[in-house]
């Protein structure tokens, strides 16, 4: 099997042709850092596998994400590279195509977007550019298909031309070239590809100076460098000595351009542009994302997705609950098996279950945002907010992200490249509201707030955002201070998304929510019916007798101050540390009714109105869930840290949600 490395900056659609090539799905999105730990699939023609590396800019790592690539060539050995290439922005890319041609294996050119590039009035001679670069150049459009098959036909070895064979050598200038021969000779045979080595270390590359380090003497290699700086300094001024290579290489790159690209027609102002002045306006901008959001929860909730949750409700609780129920009489099943499975099983699975139709809008309507290119807006409208708080633009894209789970969103904080910045992100990523928290939303706006829906889940995520950036404020002042970073990010064009695409992309969101449902919170809700099934008094008792009703009631007191001071409401915020999903599941167990009132019937004897957004609010901001504080803890690589997330977000939920009942009820809301 061969070893296919797949390369490029950022936002060069290098994910969506990793998809293509393997027919298989990873996460694809329109901004930088999409990618932040290398994917690995088996190319369609299983005769290898195609490594899909995070998007970079230069070999030299700034973040995390970065050092990736980074890591992987200095530690493996590819078959060869696959390098990414925007075809209408091909001279800032090919910075990065100089860099692999020099690392010594064969590489392939995707040409990718050259539909855009053309669009643009950009001819390029893919052959004479493939002449000038002694590599393979293919033009593609990932997102259709086009040119894929050249690029997998290549992988093969059999097919593989002597450009592909013939390493590339640039030249830096003599002095730079005595300078690498130099450190050549000090290395061992089997160091790796040495001139890519060489030139590296002396561009400043973090990552390879530490494994020159266990290769040649530290000392040494401080004097070399330094004598060879101070010499190029004194010779042709450059600043440094990375200066020095990128302008090597621009020349190089130009002098390819002149050769293989030409301007065919002169292009107006762009739809891409023309949209921008409107949504990037620093007037209009964050009106038009919070009217975007508002009209994502009119669909989940009010238009589309509770009348689907309605109809999946009537089902699991209609005739799947009675068929079930009629099937164990039948078999003559015991009431204790009876109990946990319509009881436990049904009404804690099912009472989460019913709110697949509202999590797969709202997943459907972000995976649209990310591949028809709002998302790289987003971040830009936002960047000036969030510079004031000490964060940047960037910081926002893992915060989006955690709308749908903080997970991932707390992994994207990986591509930012100040530490106190990523430590900020992760640490307020968890205040987002996620999908899970989305289940408890669409139980009590559903009941307490039906002609409102979307206006009050639209408060809950305005209000958690709010928090972030006011904690940011805070801590960036206080607890986690440094220096501060430019915000750099590509707006990529707008694209309309492919359908099949959105499918795939909402289902791969999605379908955690629902293997969630069918291992963690089932085997939850069983434990929590079995703790409201038991008590101190034995087996079978009632609720208000049981284990679940002792624990809950502990905590209750702590929050009569904010509105919901009844033991089921402590039971469900105590399981709800382990899954947001589950403190639905919690109240199907608890508020079992034994009528036709239905869980939402249940909860208004328990809550009014107030209590309900109340508690909402409670849930959005109070402890991160078990899975969150296990990638926290990954992520910050520190056990204070950790703790810190979990304590602070406790407190926070409690003063505002505090804030909010009090200032309500003074004023009349009940």
């Amino acid at each position: 099997m061969i070893t296919v490395a797949l390369a490029g900056n950022p936002n060069t659609g290098k994910t969506s042709l990793f998809n293509t090539l393997t027919s298989s799905y990873e996460y694809v999105g329109n901004w930088a850092g999409v990618t932040v730990e290398k994917k690995v699939g088996t190319l369609t023609n299983k005769q290898g596998q195609l490594i899909d590396l995070p998007g970079i800019y230069s070999l030299s790592p700034l973040s995390r994400d970065e050092g990736v690539t980074t890591s992987y060539l200095l530690d493996e050995s590819p078959s060869m590279l696959m390098n990414v290439v925007d075809a209408s922005q091909l001279e800032r890319n090919l910075h990065l195509t100089v860099q692999l041609l020099e690392y010594g294996a064969p590489v392939v050119v995707a040409l990718n977007m050259i539909d855009v590039a053309e669009s643009r009035g950009l001819h390029i001679d893919e052959r004479e550019l493939a002449n000038q670069l002694g590599a393979e150049v293919v033009p593609v459009i990932a997102r259709t298909g086009r040119g894929c098959d050249e690029l997998v036909r290549l992988t093969k070895p059999e097919h593989r031309t002597n450009r592909l064979l013939q390493p590339r050598r640039f030249e830096y200038g003599s002095l730079l070239e005595r300078a690498i021969s130099e450190l050549e000779t000090k290395l061992p045979a089997d160091a790796g590809p040495k001139r890519w080595l060489a030139l590296q270390f002396l561009e400043g590359n973090i990552l390879v100076l530490q494994k020159l380090r266990q290769l040649v003497d530290p000392a040494w290699l401080q004097l070399f460098y330094d004598a060879t700086e101070l010499q190029l300094k004194q010779q042709t001024g450059a600043k440094d000595m990375s200066q020095y290579i990128r302008s090597q290489r621009a020349e190089i790159i130009d002098g390819w351009l002149q050769r293989s690209l030409r301007e065919t027609h002169k292009t107006g102002r762009t739809l891409t542009e023309r949209i921008d002045d409107i949504v990037t306006n620093k007037f209009l901008g964050i009106p038009i994302f919070l009217v975007f959001m508002f009209l994502t929860f009119k669909l989940t909730f009010d238009w589309i997705g509770t009348p689907l949750s309605d109809e999946l409700d009537a089902l699991l609780n209609g005739p799947v609950k009675d068929g079930i129920g009629s099937l164990l009489d039948t078999v003559g099943a015991a009431a204790f098996i009876k109990s946990v499975i319509l009881e436990g099983i049904i009404g804690g699975v099912g009472g989460v279950l019913v709110f697949v139709p509202q999590i797969f809008i709202l997943f459907l309507i972000i995976s649209f945002i990310e591949d028809s290119g709002y998302m790289a807006r987003i971040a830009t409208v936002m960047d000036r907010l969030m510079e004031g708080v000490g964060l940047n633009g960037k910081a926002f894209i893992p915060m989006i992200i955690g709308f749908g789970c903080n997970v991932p969103g707390i992994m994207a904080a990986r591509t930012i490249e100040q530490p106190k910045e990523r430590l900020l992100t992760i640490l307020l990523t968890p205040l987002m509201s996620c999908s899970a928290r989305l289940s408890v939303y669409s139980l009590f706006v559903g009941t307490f707030f039906k002609s409102n829906q979307a206006l009050i889940v639209l408060s809950l995520y305005v209000l958690g955002v709010v928090a972030a950036l006011v904690l940011a404020k805070l801590f960036s002042s206080t607890i986690v201070k440094g220096e501060s970073s430019l915000f750099v990010i590509e707006l990529p064009p707008y694209r309309i998304p492919q359908w099949r695409t959105l499918m795939r992309s909402t289902w791969e969101k999605g379908k955690g929510f629902v293997r969630k449902a069918g291992t963690f919170i089932f085997g939850g809700s069983v434990v929590i019916w079995l703790l409201g099934y038991t008590g101190p008094s034995g087996w079978n008792v009632s609720m208000d007798e049981s284990f679940l009703k002792a624990i809950g009631s502990v905590i209750a007191p702590l929050f009569a101050p904010i509105g919901f001071g009844n033991w089921q409401a402590g039971a469900a915020l105590l399981t709800g540390f382990l899954a947001k999903e589950v403190v639905v599941s919690t109240m199907g167990i608890i508020y079992a009714a034994p009528d036709d009132a239905g869980l939402s019937g249940m909860i208004t004897q328990f809550f009014s109105p107030l209590q309900a957004y109340s508690f909402m609010v409670f849930i959005l901001l109070y402890v991160p869930c078990l899975a969150t504080v296990g990638v926290i803890r990954k992520e910050t690589g520190s056990s204070l840290w950790t703790w810190f997330s979990v304590g602070y977000a406790l407190v926070v939920a409690y003063v505002i949600a505090l804030a909010v009942y009090g200032t309500c009820k003074a004023l009349g809301f009940q």
